[in-house]
């Protein structure tokens, strides 16, 4: 039994040249290392779409300016944009994004993961989902949907 794709006709943009960020003039080993929105954006925009072959940078899922960064309370939310209003995959998707991010940023870090206003039909159901502990973590526990997580997460060579 073949399962017919949610958006069999994604647009496809294409992805924005990498920026070099340049190291500060003074360094201090001992300060703590301040994260900009770029570098959150360079851990989260290679993550492939659970459903095409596509990053979500590609299919412009999530963008660098949906990222909103406060450094000095350690909190990040990133707002992304499903391709269609009743995508099903949209809290895979945001789970990608948090585990992405809880892997690569300092454990202090408060990660908030939403989806944009107006662009899904169950937004409430998704945000909530994707931002309560439990259930991330039961998620999580699930070896079908972890298998998920992993293989959009793993590297893409292209």
């Amino acid at each position: 039994m073949a399962m017919g794709l949610i958006n069999a006709n994604p647009i496809i943009h294409e992805k924005k040249e990498r920026r070099i960020r340049q190291a500060p003039e003074t360094t201090d080993e001992n300060a703590a290392e301040s994260i900009d929105q770029l570098e959150i954006f360079d851990h989260i925009r290679d993550i492939k779409d659970p459903e095409h072959p596509y990053s979500l940078e590609q299919l412009n899922v999530v963008t660098e300016d949906s990222i909103e960064l406060n450094d000095e309370s350690n909190h990040v939310r990133v707002i992304f944009t499903p391709t269609v209003e009743h995508c099903s995959m949209a809290t895979i998707i945001g789970l990608c994004i948090r585990v992405k991010l809880v892997r690569s940023l300092p454990p202090y870090y408060k990660v908030d993961i939403r989806v944009a206003p107006g662009s899904h039909a169950t937004e409430a159901a998704v945000n909530k989902q994707l931002n309560d502990k439990e259930r991330v973590a039961a998620a999580l526990e699930n070896p079908n949907l972890l298998d998920m997580v992993e293989e959009c997460l793993s590297p893409t060579f292209d």
